[in-house]
């Protein structure tokens, strides 16, 4: 599955398109707090592109506005990367540096990522934007056709709620939270209330953590040559597979 497949499938109107070229400049000068960052930006993207901007005006859906957050366009950009990109970094740094919510398609080789993430408004600086979580990126590799296919009939604007541009955007965080479930349970399904929502991505987080644990005690007792330490790793491991299998449970 391709970026350009992902993008068709949101089958946003023609005239949200913009279709034009950021300047990295523009990333470095927003969006790198450290020089690690800027060399990241410099050596690992090959190009960004701003394809649309979704507002009242082009899409028919109502802006949002409360004490927490303002959300008067949606942006929806493409980024290539090169070989051996920081590709989760650079990820949020773009999420960072744009003061909208985005919808961020990303290209590393044959990888295709989608990541999103809410904004809020700072709490120190008036009139500044910073994330309001991490951002949510899931890659596209792994996943059976069966539940590709329920994914791209899950993402076209016309199927999203549309009482605001806030309820539009989580919509399509819905549909990525499905998504990564389902590249844990099997099967897609997307979930109609905000309790079971919260509760998945409670369980998503939770999941992502003790597998990146499973990984690095496998790997540990891999090398281990000592029986003890074998034993202790290999209890360790049992321990966090039965939470693991608890955590999927709510997925």
């Amino acid at each position: 599955m391709t970026a350009g497949e992902l993008l068709a499938a949101l089958e946003l109107p023609v005239a949200a398109r913009v279709q034009q070229r950021i300047p990295k400049k523009l990333l470095l000068e927003n969006g790198a707090p450290t020089a690690a960052d800027k060399r990241a930006i410099n050596d690992g993207i090959e190009e960004i592109q701003w394809l649309s901007t979704l507002k009242p005006g082009n899409v028919g859906i109502p802006s949002y506005s409360d004490e927490t957050r303002e959300y008067l366009e949606i942006a929806v950009l493409r980024i290539t990367f090169r070989e051996g990109a920081k590709a989760n970094r650079l990820n949020e740094l773009i999420h960072r540096a744009i003061p909208y919510p985005v919808v961020l398609f990303a290209t590393l080789g044959t990888n295709v990522t989608v990541s999103l993430a809410h904004k809020r408004w700072a709490q120190n600086e008036t009139g500044k934007t910073v994330l309001d979580g991490e951002p949510l990126m899931v890659s596209m590799i792994g996943a059976t056709p069966e539940i590709k296919h329920d994914f791209l009939k899950a993402l076209p604007l016309s199927v999203q709620s549309r009482s605001s541009l806030f309820a539009l955007y989580q919509s399509w965080l819905d549909v990525l939270i499905a998504f990564e479930a389902g590249l844990q349970t099997g099967s897609f399904l997307l979930l109609g209330f905000g309790a079971q929502r919260e509760a998945r991505f409670t369980a998503l987080h939770a999941s992502t953590e003790l597998r990146n644990q499973l990984v690095s005690l496998r790997a540990a007792a891999k090398k281990s040559s000592q029986m003890a330490r074998q034993v202790d790793l290999n209890l360790q491991i049992k321990d966090l597979e039965r939470k693991l299998a608890q955590v999927k449970e709510d997925l």
